[in-house]
């Protein structure tokens, strides 16, 4: 009778050893040939077309700066360009330009000038002094522009044309990045009762800071004193510089440019306040400056 028992079975083939092979078996599944080529055209036109899209992104966002822009009734602000062309013609080789960080490269390029602050943002510590310089009133802010020796400041102003990108709507920026540094700058004493104003219920310290005086400076006698951007009137129509002196505003308003006048070099060794200079050009009828003169258009 043992004789015709059959032998036992390897371990190999056993029930349990064949349940074990079978849940970790690898079953490969070949798809049709149509199927296929259909996957690999699919993904290589999406490869395609991330290529064309990044391409596209690029030419949009950095191969187009942003130095003529659209204007109201299809036409174009070329405020800038013509800003940068008079710093290039009309200012010392070795001149240092004050202006919020975001025109740094732009005025380096066009006017070929010195910058205090760029595009390149890692030094915060200066991009708050230049803050504190914007966010304090012109007798704070002249010895921070003495020290980093400057002889232009160039802001940003779109309340005549409508043009929201303005250096007034950028401003609590400026506060807050100086108050980083600078800890009696605090961003709440530029609101009235929580709002930000540019009228006469604004803060004192907005409606006294050198960014607004240099906004607004003659914007009230020459064009009434609307905002289109804020939609208020200027709320400090008789600003009067002291240490500072227009010296170009272009077309529509958009780019004004001030020296800032040299100390006295007799007497105390402190600044004074000169008399009002005469304008630098008459008040503006929508006039093109070119060069040193004004063209009435």
């Amino acid at each position: 009778n043992d004789r015709r028992r059959p032998p036992p079975p390897p371990p190999s083939q056993t029930p349990a050893a064949a349940a074990v092979a079978g849940a970790n078996a690898t079953y490969v599944v070949s798809l049709p040939q149509d199927m296929r080529t259909f996957a690999t055209l699919s993904v290589i036109g999406l490869l395609i077309f991330y290529v064309f899209h990044c391409t596209w992104v690029t030419q949009a966002a950095y191969s187009s700066p942003s130095v003529v822009v659209p204007g109201g009734d299809g036409m174009l602000l070329d405020d800038y360009r013509e800003a940068y062309y008079w710093l290039r013609k009309n200012t010392d080789d070795d001149a240092h330009i004050m202006s919020w960080w975001d025109y740094g490269y732009q005025i380096m390029g066009f006017s070929n000038r010195t910058t205090l602050v760029d595009n390149n943002t890692n030094n915060n510590s200066h991009i708050a002094e230049v803050g504190k310089a914007f966010s304090s009133t012109e007798e704070v802010a002249l010895p921070i522009l003495r020290k980093l020796h400057v002889d232009y400041v160039l802001v940003i102003f779109g309340g005549l044309v409508g043009y929201s990108s303005d250096d007034i709507n950028k401003f609590l920026w400026m506060v807050r990045i100086a108050g980083s540094t600078d800890p009696s700058i605090k961003e709440e004493d530029y609101y009235s009762q929580g709002h930000f104003r540019i009228d006469e219920e604004g803060a004192p310290a907005l409606l006294n800071c050198l960014m607004y005086s240099l906004s607004y400076y003659r914007f009230a006698e020459a064009t009434g004193g609307m905002d289109r951007v804020r939609n208020m009137h200027v709320g400090r129509p008789d600003i009067r510089l002291k240490y500072l002196e227009e010296a170009f505003t272009s077309e529509h308003w958009m780019v004004r440019i001030y020296k800032v006048r040299p100390p006295f070099n007799r007497g105390p060794q402190v600044d004074q306040p000169l008399l009002e200079l005469p304008r630098t050009a008459p008040t503006p009828r929508r006039g093109k400056r070119r060069g040193g003169r004004t063209v009435a258009i």
